[in-house]
């Protein structure tokens, strides 16, 4: 859980609490089938066929959230991907390769130093794999489910995962040189990013999942925020970043927040009573897109927070679905 300015009341943290217990209570799905786009033991992805047996589905392909640490994978979001195959979707469920305890973001750091826990993220691995699978994916679905349309894929991605979907969306909008940059917009029919860490200027300075964004980009979380971590809400993934300079170059390459506009149809739905990752995160993402000319759809869910999106038993589940419907139908 997350501590930020305005820090929740006990009765927020016990209904975090019960929505945390009620997603992570399905047992995990086993998928129809599972294919590697690479060499590393994470380097996989789990399909899963429409449950009617339609051919032609659109393709989701869904990026599992967990702050970017490792004991978060791919099973935790296997029972949502069974829900959309059951609505008629395939789905391919991508793993990546996250933070453990391993040496620092920098040369010459010692592993976990600074932490009590895994690393957010591997610079640059996380962002390797994502851009490796997605480059992958319509082989690889071709392969394994001939029944889905690669034509028609949708990015879905939960908190962390939903970072990772909307920058596999802007990646043709990196800055030159990186070596994730594709030369022309993906072959996308939309992003549906679920509570993601959108802005990393916001997510900085609320704190988000620990100072995760921090440790993604190589710098170590609470450190590099001076005095109010408040202040520096509205302001740029600089100024959040205290002046770090490899962390704030390499911003530049990962904040969704400042690869805009994309292009690409977005749309964003969030929990209105979200304390792991604040609504504002997504508002401000959603502001930064309005002034570069985009407008990215944001449905913000009362009486909700971070874990029912995810949740099939959840009614937001429901608004999910629809939500990828009409981006892929």
């Amino acid at each position: 859980m997350t501590d930020f300015p305005g820090s929740p009341d006990s009765a927020a943290r016990e209904r975090d609490a019960a929505e945390s217990a009620s997603a992570f209570a399905h047992p995990a799905v086993a998928p129809d089938r599972t294919a590697a786009y690479g060499d590393h033991p994470d380097q996989v992805v789990d399909f899963y066929a429409p449950r009617d047996g339609r051919t032609g589905a659109p393709l989701v392909v869904l990026l599992h959230g967990g702050a970017w640490r490792s004991p978060y994978d791919r099973a935790h979001v296997s029972p949502l991907a069974d829900f959309l195959a059951r609505r008629g979707f395939a789905v391919a469920n991508v793993e990546y390769r996250r933070g453990d305890d391993i040496p620092r973001q920098r040369d010459g750091a010692e592993p976990g130093a600074g932490s009590a826990g895994p690393v957010a993220g591997r610079w640059p691995e996380t962002f390797d794999d994502v851009a490796a699978a997605l480059d992958a994916m319509p082989a690889l679905a071709s392969r394994e489910l001939p029944g889905a349309d690669v034509r028609r894929i949708v990015v879905s991605g939960h908190s962390a995962g939903g970072h990772l979907a909307l920058w596999a969306a802007a990646r043709h909008v990196l800055p030159e040189g990186s070596p994730w940059r594709l030369p022309a917009p993906p072959s996308l029919r939309g992003v549906v990013a679920l509570a993601p860490i959108a802005d990393f200027a916001t997510a900085v300075g609320l704190g988000v999942c620990g100072g995760a964004v921090t440790q993604l980009l190589g710098g170590e979380a609470g450190s590099v925020l001076g005095g109010d971590a408040g202040a520096v809400l509205g302001g740029d993934a600089g100024s959040a970043l205290g002046g770090d300079a490899v962390a704030v170059e390499r911003a530049a390459h990962a904040d969704p927040g400042v690869l805009l506009p994309t292009g690409i149809a977005t749309a964003i739905v969030h929990g209105v009573e979200d304390i792991v990752v604040p609504p504002a995160v997504s508002e401000a993402y959603v502001d930064a897109a309005a002034r570069s000319g985009e407008t990215v759809g944001l449905t913000l869910l009362g009486g909700v927070g971070h874990f029912p999106l995810i949740d099939p038993s959840a009614d937001a589940c429901a608004v999910v679905a629809e939500e990828l419907a009409q981006l892929a139908w």
